[in-house]
């Protein structure tokens, strides 16, 4: 008896620390919020530079979240910024008397090719307020070297190189490696969609895919060389002969080529960024980040006075399903705020700004639903980011009017179906799989038995219905005939630019210039924005996200330090397979800069 209450004792004991341990934390937590919330903003000092880091920037939307957790404000992390949030504080830095100019120091950035045009743009625009933008790299990947060639200057380090080289990509077939391990994909596709799934059916790329990859990747290029033809003074020509010789693969070679204005070190850039400030060189340079310069400046704050309201609704990420997040879309928070706009009066139009490469067909659909339901109470206006792929498009092709950049990625048109086949290989190791069921359809398909032409022929029934559901959605929404949609659709990916000439886009511009046009179809001229989704998280997810909370790494730097960026990328991706159910629409393969 003595032995169980003495046992009894110390498990009170622990179960009481471990308590006071837990309530510690949190009240931790909750403290360390409460005392950043009050911190004092970073001091902008007059005669400062914005520093143009762009690392931890890679959605348009950080998000907005609403939680039951009483410690909900850790969500957004101070140092989560929104891409667009930073065109905007370029666009009040124009006019901020103590902003004297930009740099772009060791730019690396994880923005996509629409984006990295945008802010090109917009720091041009920057430049017209007579404010000098200056860039300084120890090596220039290609896509920061688009980003910076914008700068009044562009130095480089004497031990460093531009790589300017074109543009490619690499695709991966696996029909020799299914032969021979017997692991394999059944593919259901519809018609000539042939690019997402031709690795599993063929062991080379066909000349159709080699033709459409070869125009995206040369309308994009020419987008690329024709912008920095026109800031370094270079001919186009000329910008394809280095890129074709790699005549800049060395610091004086790209200072030859006129890539840059000056090969010297940071701090010899430094001193020329302290003569156009003047200020001695034994004096600091007056510097602010970008992300502080959002959170701590007036950039985001809305003329309240103004009750007309422009509500711009981020989908952005592949197309999963669920509430949805900054990350993927889903039906739960994009339909909720769909629903609030359009019921909202003094919402005058609606902006989506879509940014995916697709996803679930299902998804796609109830989405597609709603804004047809918003479009009857008020127009509706789609800004396209990096890619409005496959699904991407499904949800974006029932606007009023579509907008793109010129390297957008849209179309993808098609629909298909992989189901994983190991028939083969659990054959090759003696594993067999007996069925016992009630009626002949009652299993479905099993991964260890061979696909079965009446399961395939169901399979492609269903593949070809939302195929022909998907052409007819575009047709409608862009006023055109099923065959003329058919004619550019069978899974062919288009730019923005070639895009408005086959008619899946209406105008080439940015999210402002979506903006402005929704305002004018809104017939309103005084109003201000509201940006959506607030996304739904409860207590459980707060705790599951905790690692992302300001005082610790998130758990997607600390998987990068360990497995390497490339070996991440491949994990996620491979992750993202595993979630996807249903029939998929999704762009056939990824590009990046």
């Amino acid at each position: 008896m003595i032995i169980m209450n003495f046992f009894k004792s110390v498990f009170a004991t622990v179960v009481g620390i471990f308590l006071f341990m837990l309530l510690s934390f949190f009240l931790l937590i909750g403290l360390g919020a409460l005392l950043g919330s009050g911190e004092d903003k970073v001091k902008l000092k007059d005669n400062s530079v914005i520093q143009l880091d762009l690392a931890k920037i890679n959605f348009d939307y950080a998000g907005k979240y609403e939680s039951d957790s009483p410690f909900s404000s850790l969500m957004m992390s101070k140092d989560k910024v929104g891409f667009i949030e930073v065109l905007k504080a370029i666009d009040a830095a124009k006019t901020d008397d103590k902003i004297k100019g930009i740099t772009i120091v060791n730019n690396q950035s994880g923005l996509g090719l629409a984006q990295s045009k945008e802010l090109r743009d917009k720091l041009e625009d920057f430049k017209k307020s007579k404010k000098f933008v200056m860039a300084y790299a120890n090596i220039y990947s290609q896509k920061e070297y688009y980003i910076s060639s914008i700068a009044d200057q562009v130095y480089l380090n004497p031990a460093g190189e531009v790589d300017f080289k074109g543009l490619g990509t690499e695709m991966l077939f696996f029909k020799n490696f299914q032969d021979q391990t017997g692991l394999k994909m059944e593919i259901i596709r519809h018609g000539k969609f042939k690019s997402a799934v031709e690795p599993y059916l063929s062991q080379e790329i066909s000349p159709e895919n080699r033709e459409q990859v070869t125009v995206l990747l040369q309308s994009v290029w020419k987008t690329i060389v024709t912008d920095i033809a026109k800031n370094r003074n270079i001919s186009v020509a000329q910008l394809n002969t280095i890129a074709d010789g790699l005549l800049a693969r060395t610091p004086q070679m790209a200072l030859q080529q006129k890539l840059v204005d000056k090969v010297a070190y940071e701090d010899e850039f430094n001193d020329l960024l302290k003569s156009k400030l003047k200020i001695e060189k034994d004096e600091d340079v007056a510097s602010i980040s970008i992300t502080d310069y959002v959170n701590n400046t007036s950039v985001n704050s809305e003329d309240y006075t103004k009750d007309d309201i422009i509500a711009v609704i981020y989908a952005q990420g592949q197309i999963n399903g669920g509430e949805g997040d900054v990350d993927y879309i889903g039906e739960g928070s994009i339909n909720r705020s769909l629903k609030e706009a359009r019921e909202d009066e003094d919402v005058k139009a609606i902006v989506l700004r879509v940014d995916s490469p697709g996803g679930s067909a299902l998804v796609s659909e109830l989405i597609w639903r709603e804004i047809e339901l918003t479009k009857k109470v008020k127009p509706v206006v789609v800004s396209m980011g990096n890619l409005a792929a496959s699904g991407g498009y499904y949800i974006a092709c029932n606007a009023n009017t579509i907008f793109a950049e010129p390297t957008t990625i849209t179309g993808s048109i098609g629909v298909f179906g992989m189901l994983p086949n190991a028939h083969g290989f659990a054959t090759k190791y003696g594993v067999n799989a007996e069925q016992v069921q009630t009626h002949k359809n009652a299993i479905g398909y099993s991964v260890f038995e061979p696909i079965s032409e009446e399961y395939k022929t169901l399979a492609l029934e269903g593949v070809d219905q939302i195929y022909k559901t998907f052409v007819n959605r575009v047709a409608v929404g862009r006023k055109m005939t099923f065959d003329q949609v058919d004619a550019i659709a069978q899974g062919r990916v288009w730019t923005g630019s070639d895009a408005i000439k086959n008619g899946l886009v209406d105008k080439l511009g940015n999210l402002d210039a979506a903006i402005a046009h929704a305002a004018g179809l809104g017939k309103t001229k005084s109003y201000r924005t509201e940006n959506y989704p607030e996304y739904k998280k409860n207590f459980n997810e707060f705790l599951e996200g905790l690692a992302g909370a300001s005082i610790y790494k998130s758990k997607e730097t600390m998987m990068k330090e360990e497995l390497g960026e490339e070996n991440y990328n491949l994990l996620k991706k491979l992750k993202v397979m595993q979630n996807r159910k249903g029939v998929q629409m999704l762009m056939p393969f990824d590009l990046s800069l």
